[in-house]
């Protein structure tokens, strides 16, 4: 693990029992076998339909679901925690030096906390802070750097749009002084205009904080906007990971190409060559043999079937997992 990677997992499996007793003993791998590292002051990507496992990967690099299997680490300079034995002192620090953002702002904030109250509470439970004066001093700071008034502080959060409502969880959850951020569907419950504002704030506490994002999001066209790299989730692996760029420039795999192509057009004579998927996403109960999209993927042969690929290295900081990816990549037209 070099300096420059803040998080690092190695085959992290996430894995829950279905069922109770000796023969009913059924174990679900929400996340099974990913690995990937996370640059220190970037903002990763990780999109994939619902029930991939994102928001289960999400939690298990804040120590918030159980790591079954593999390891993660955490290392900014400072400590260096291995997140699958992480417990007692070092998991309190290190809830202090990672945080989420949750989806639902409507959801998130107590109806009867005053917005200072919510920003508050975790330095108050943490202990990070002595005597109100000191709190509020840290609570007024984090406030002005989410764009929130003096007088916001003192209002409940029903008084708020959503919008605004996201804008306090985002300070709830940089008050303590996190460097790693989970950002899970931070925007999808907002309107259009207002994921942009969102969006461009998260940018901007980024660069001025130094933080790192992991941002989970179905929606690729802000994960375009936002992202320095992107990793494709499909029933708790990765398929594919590369720079945003490359990755929507020359997308490898089947699945990928299928999420880029449902990204709608705003030409109206555009029909495109869409790629639909068919079916829906197996459950992770009962799985396929061999790749796991084989059952929805247009290219697939015997050995799809039978045979499970490895995530490869394809050079350039991209990586797929797919068995035929250089001989569909050479069957695309120049």
């Amino acid at each position: 693990m070099t300096d420059d990677i803040l998080i690092s997992a190695r085959d992290l499996t996430v894995g829950y029992q279905i069922g109770k007793g000796i023969f009913n003993k059924t174990i679900l791998n929400a996340v099974n076998g990913v690995s990937l590292d996370i640059e220190r002051g970037s903002f990763f990507g990780l999109v994939g339909e619902s029930g991939s496992g994102k928001t289960t990967l999400g939690r298990a690099l804040l120590k918030a679901a159980p790591i079954t299997g593999g390891h993660a680490r955490y290392a900014d300079g400072e400590v260096d925690y291995d997140l699958s034995t992480l417990d007692g002192a070092a998991l309190k620090d290190y809830r202090k030096r990672a945080q989420l953002i949750f989806q639902d702002p409507y959801a998130a904030l107590s109806p009867r906390m005053t917005v200072r109250d919510i920003i508050a509470e975790p330095l108050e439970v943490m202990g990070l802070t002595k005597g109100r004066a000191e709190t509020d001093e840290r609570v007024r700071e984090i406030a002005a750097k989410c764009r929130l008034n003096l007088e916001h502080l003192r209002r409940f959060p029903h008084a708020f749009s959503g919008g605004q409502r996201q804008r306090i969880s985002i300070a709830r959850a940089l008050v303590a002084g996190p460097q790693f951020i989970v950002a899970d569907e931070s925007v999808a419950a907002l309107d259009v205009s207002i994921q942009a504002d969102v969006l461009n704030l998260l940018k901007q506490l980024q660069a001025d904080l130094g933080l790192t994002f992991l941002f989970i999001s179905h929606d690729l066209s802000v994960v375009a906007h936002t992202c320095d790299h992107v990793a494709v989730m499909y029933l708790g692996r990765l398929v594919e990971t590369a720079p945003t760029r490359k990755l929507f420039a020359a997308p490898r795999h089947p699945y990928t190409k299928a999420l880029f192509s449902a990204i709608p057009s705003l030409d109206p004579d555009d029909r495109g060559s869409a790629q639909k998927l068919t079916g829906e996403i197996p459950s992770p109960l009962n799985q396929p043999s061999g790749c796991k999209f084989h059952t929805r993927c247009p290219n697939a042969i015997d050995r799809c079937r039978s045979e499970e690929p490895s995530l490869e290295n394809t050079g350039d900081g991209h990586s797929v997992s797919c068995h035929r990816w250089r001989e569909l990549l050479e069957a695309v037209p120049a």
